[in-house]
C-alpha cells in the first residue's frame, strides 16, 4: 500500500475484487474502497459470505462498460485508482484512465512487463507507441519494479510490472479536445509503422496528403521520418498545426 500511495482520507477504485484480498488491504488504508468486479459469481459469494469490510462497496459491473467520470465524481473527494488490471484489457482502461486523470491524485496499476516497458519507452525504441505518447502528456510515471511470477497464484507464464503514475498538474494540454486531436494523430501516424510518417497519414482517412506533406514541411520535419522517431513535444506540435478533415484544412 506505500508504493500506491493511499492516503487515509482518500477513495480508493479498484478493478477486479477478485475474493477480495487486495479490497481489504486497501480499505484498511483509505476512507472508502469501491471495487468493480464482473464475475456474477464472485459478486453472489462476497455478498452472500460477507467477506468484505464496511467500508467496500462491491460494484458488479464491468471495468470497460463503466462510466468512470461519473464513478470518480460520485465517489467525491480525493479518489486515487489501484488495480491488478486484467492484462487483456489493460490498454483500453489505461486510456480511460487519462480521461479522468485530472480528478484524480494518481493510479498504481499492476500490468504486464511488456505494457509497463510500452508506458515508458523512449523515442526510437521498439516499445515506443501512440499509447507512450498519449501518456507523456497526461500523466507522470513515479515509481516502477518488477514482481517476480512467485508473487502470485498460480504462477503465471508472463512477468509483471507495478507502476505508480500521477496526473500532470497543470495540464498542459488545452482541454480534453486537445487530447482527442493528439490521439486522432498519433494514432494515425503508427497506424502503419513500416511506412513513413507522411505516408501513414495520407493514407489515414482523416487527413488530408497536401496538407500532411505542408505541415510536416513547415515544421521542418523530413518526410521520411517515422512516427517512431518523433518525440512526444513535437507529436503535440504535428497534432495542433495538421487539419484533421478537408472543412477545417479549407477554413
Amino acid at each position: 500500500m506505500r508504493s500506491a500511495g493511499v492516503l487515509p482520507d482518500e477513495t480508493v477504485l479498484e478493478v477486479g475484487t477478485g475474493l477480495g484480498i487486495l479490497s481489504c488491504a486497501l480499505a484498511a488504508r483509505a476512507r472508502r474502497v469501491i471495487t468493480l468486479e464482473v464475475d456474477a459469481g464472485l459478486v453472489r459469494a462476497l455478498r452472500a459470505e460477507a467477506l468484505l469490510p464496511p467500508n467496500v462497496e462491491l460494484v458488479h459491473a464491468d471495468a470497460l462498460a463503466v462510466d468512470w467520470a461519473s464513478l470518480v465524481a460520485g465517489a467525491g473527494g480525493a479518489v486515487r485508482i489501484v488495480a491488478n488490471l486484467p492484462y487483456s484489457v489493460a490498454t483500453p482502461l489505461l486510456r480511460r484512465f487519462l480521461d479522468v486523470a485530472p480528478r484524480l491524485r494518481g493510479w498504481a496499476v499492476m500490468v504486464q512487463q511488456e505494457m509497463a516497458q510500452r508506458l515508458t519507452a523512449e523515442p526510437g525504441g521498439p516499445g515506443y507507441s501512440s499509447l507512450c505518447v498519449i501518456h507523456a502528456w497526461c500523466a507522470e510515471v513515479r515509481g516502477s519494479f518488477p514482481v517476480h511470477p512467485r508473487c502470485f497464484h498460480p504462477v503465471p507464464r508472463v512477468r509483471s510490472t507495478f507502476l505508480w503514475l500521477v496526473p500532470r498538474v497543470p495540464s498542459p494540454l488545452a482541454s480534453p479536445r486537445e487530447l482527442e486531436r493528439l490521439e486522432a494523430t498519433v494514432r494515425a501516424g503508427f497506424a502503419h509503422r513500416r511506412k513513413t510518417l507522411a505516408n501513414s497519414l495520407a493514407h489515414a482517412a482523416s487527413f488530408d496528403p497536401e496538407q500532411v506533406s505542408r505541415t510536416l514541411a513547415r515544421l521542418g520535419l523530413d518526410p521520411r521520418v517515422r512516427a517512431e522517431d518523433l518525440p512526444p513535444r513535437v507529436w503535440l506540435k504535428l497534432a495542433r498545426q495538421l487539419p484533421i478533415s478537408r472543412e477545417e484544412s479549407m477554413s
